[in-house]
């Protein structure tokens, strides 16, 4: 229910999840987009004090990490003959 998507991919591609603790901030992003496997693709706590969005190197490994979820899972259906 907290998971919502992360802005700049495309609709529901990647979802992130944002939960403060004790004056803390932790986000993980992850993405359902292939079938029958998810991958967390960042956890991190946000340090910035400036804006509640995510900081811009965080979205761009977010972005690199989801590439190569892509070209896993393109290499693992390979595998299983799918």
């Amino acid at each position: 229910m907290d998971a919502k998507p992360l802005q700049g991919f495309g609709g529901a591609g990647v979802l992130e999840i944002v939960s403060d603790d004790d004056g803390n901030t932790y986000r993980a992003a992850y993405t359902v987009k292939f079938t029958g496997v998810v991958y967390v693709l960042h956890a991190f706590q946000k340090k910035s004090t400036k804006g509640v969005g995510t900081p811009q190197r965080e979205i761009e490994l977010i972005r690199d990490r989801m590439k190569r979820a892509e070209e896993h899972y393109r290499d693992w259906r390979k595998e299983q003959g799918r």
